[in-house]
């Protein structure tokens, strides 16, 4: 339950790319989608910082190891694949975040940006809940960022994990709340 938020918070965007979206099955994602740029217009419209970030795997060392699945991309990506999507139109004032691996703190400028501006909260949103919002959260709370999750506006690509991170991880790291809520709270 979202309780409040912090004066000096930014929304976090993750992985709402081409590459990453067309992977999600068509039905999780539209709800998703629509919640981001809802969240998105009440953050420009409170004049609060945007993050959009966007994943590039290729060539970096977590690419290369060993794993049970073999999902990791090693090749050149098609064309467009690390775009944002259309709906997730970046303004000069947001910070943009291409990272490697799961979390966006990791390897990237995010931390400093974030503390250049005096960021002590963020709400984080977009895909994969398991995988890329759940890495760059427990980050976020070793940083001691306070932190809020728009479970509407996250999915994952196995129902089983996006469950287990709204109900086990993401309460042991911050709060969680939907998109509306978040609005509302952003408004008091």
């Amino acid at each position: 339950m979202i309780t409040s938020l912090d004066k000096n918070t930014a929304l976090v965007l993750i992985d709402l790319q081409n590459m990453v979206v067309k992977m999600a099955a068509e039905q999780l994602i539209d709800p998703v989608i629509r919640n981001s740029a809802k969240l998105l217009a009440a953050f420009r419209k409170a004049k609060l910082p945007v993050v959009i970030v966007n994943v590039n795997p290729v060539g970096s060392a977590a690419s290369k190891t060993r794993k049970d699945t073999n999902r990791s991309v090693n090749g050149p990506l098609p064309d467009n694949a690390l775009n944002i999507i259309p709906e997730i139109k970046a303004a000069e004032e947001d910070i943009l975040i291409t990272k490697e691996t799961w979390n966006a703190f990791y390897n990237t400028k995010l931390h400093t940006e974030l503390q250049h501006k005096g960021i002590t909260g963020i709400i984080l949103a977009g895909v994969s809940t398991s995988i890329g919002v759940e890495g760059t959260a427990r980050s976020a709370n070793e940083y001691g960022y306070n932190i809020a999750f728009a479970s509407d506006a996250m999915t994952d690509l196995f129902p089983e994990a996006h469950a287990h991170s709204l109900k086990f991880i993401f309460p042991r790291l911050g709060e969680v709340g939907t998109t509306d809520k978040i609005i509302e709270k952003l408004g008091e």
